[in-house]
């Protein structure tokens, strides 16, 4: 059998590494240009794999491959882009990693697979644990102990983040949601930032013990 696994980050490529030393039919795609039916065919997977990937999977794709994507929230609540992002800003400190069948639908295909993802600690923290949990499901669906069923419950939709939304306007928020916002846009995403005057101020690394709340950042 042959697999393909369609992603781009860092942390995406640890899981393609790992994956790649178990299972030698595993071929990895990193670019949008490079996911062509012409490709698909001559590899002919029975899995294509999308733990990591920012953009529209054309609908002739999805309908001819059975197409998993892997997505950081209880499907099918936070549905959309930012799932991380737009959790941990809600407060929410327990989630699921989702593996599901993709669709012509924005996330609303049939589950696989879940299994529990933290949110808390630093976004290397959370980072960790979802690359964790991807070769794990990705293990499990390869061996076949996955089992598909609708999703269940009201979904809810959420929109990517832009790097204009990392700026963090009001400091009169409480420490606990400033600490939030500034952790969740950690490296790789689009740092959180305050204007002073002409400069910038982005912050890099935020910690809050519950009273106190320090950071590290640089002026621009």
């Amino acid at each position: 059998m042959s697999y393909i696994f369609c992603a781009y980050r860092e942390y995406s490529q640890n899981v393609y590494k790992k994956l790649k030393k178990k299972y030698k039919n595993i071929f990895l795609i990193k670019k949008k240009e490079d996911l062509t039916i012409s490709k698909i065919r001559k590899i002919r997977p029975k899995y294509i794999f999308f733990p990591d990937w920012s953009w529209i999977v054309p609908n002739e794709i999805v309908k001819l491959n059975n197409c998993i994507c892997l997505h950081e929230s209880n499907l099918p609540k936070f549905r959309g882009g930012s799932p991380i992002q737009n959790q941990i800003i809600k407060g929410i400190t327990k989630t699921k990693t989702t593996a599901f069948l993709m669709n012509s639908k924005l996330d609303a295909g049939d589950i696989l697979l879940q299994q529990d993802l933290s949110l808390e600690g630093s976004l290397d923290d959370v980072i960790s644990r979802m690359e964790k949990n991807d070769y794990e499901i990705i293990c499990k669906i390869i061996q076949g102990k996955s089992k598909r069923r609708k999703q269940r419950g009201i979904p809810s939709f959420y929109k990517r983040r832009t790097p204009e939304q990392s700026e963090l306007i009001n400091l009169n928020h409480p420490k606990s949601f400033m600490y939030n916002f500034i952790r969740m846009l950690a490296d790789p995403y689009p740092n959180a930032f305050i204007r002073i005057g002409k400069r910038k101020i982005i912050f890099k690394l935020a910690k809050f013990d519950g009273r106190n709340l320090s950071f590290q950042g640089v002026i621009e």
